[in-house]
């Protein structure tokens, strides 16, 4: 099963391809896609989509898991945060591909045992549970791992094994 990741920003946006066969879970790839604030948020939205869209169609992945949002700073992140979310789920419905959704608590819970782990510690259940030498070239690519390994962890072994019949 491969299960890519996403970490919504409107200036970073991580991503992170996993694949598992429900015992062990291996990097494909991951990264950040970058943008300027400057620039208008639709160019910013746009880029987002091409990248992931194109990510999607070479790697094929079998599910999308995204972060729910569940509060935000201000009223104005929270909106570009939502415009961001959508582009990913959109990039993602277009191709047929379902979308999962997990709280920041359901994450890190899934990874570190606990709720309210800083990124960090987050950081470093990726590094441990994907056996990666070096960390991954960003917190936002390492939130997105974290993502699909909660989503690995949510759906179990047996479904996964199901899945690759």
């Amino acid at each position: 099963m491969l299960v890519l990741g996403v970490d919504c920003g409107s200036q970073a946006t991580g991503f992170g391809l996993v694949e598992t066969n429900g015992h062990r879970h291996t990097l494909c790839v991951s990264g950040t896609i970058r943008s300027n604030s400057k620039e208008p948020l639709p160019f910013r939205l746009h880029r987002i989509h091409e990248r992931l869209t194109t990510l999607m169609l070479e790697q094929r992945p079998h599910v999308l898991a995204v972060e729910d949002v569940f509060f935000a700073e201000n009223v104005r992140s929270a909106l570009k945060l939502g415009h961001v979310r959508g582009v990913v789920m959109q990039a993602a419905a277009a191709l047929s591909i379902p979308v999962a959704e997990y709280t920041p608590l359901a994450v890190k819970s899934a990874l570190t045992g606990y709720g309210k782990a800083d990124k960090v510690q987050v950081q470093h259940m990726v590094c441990t549970l994907l056996s990666l030498q070096q960390k991954p070239d960003s917190l936002d690519a390492s939130d997105a791992l974290a993502v699909a390994i909660c989503h690995i962890h949510s759906v179990g072994v047996h479904a996964i094994a199901n899945s690759a019949r």
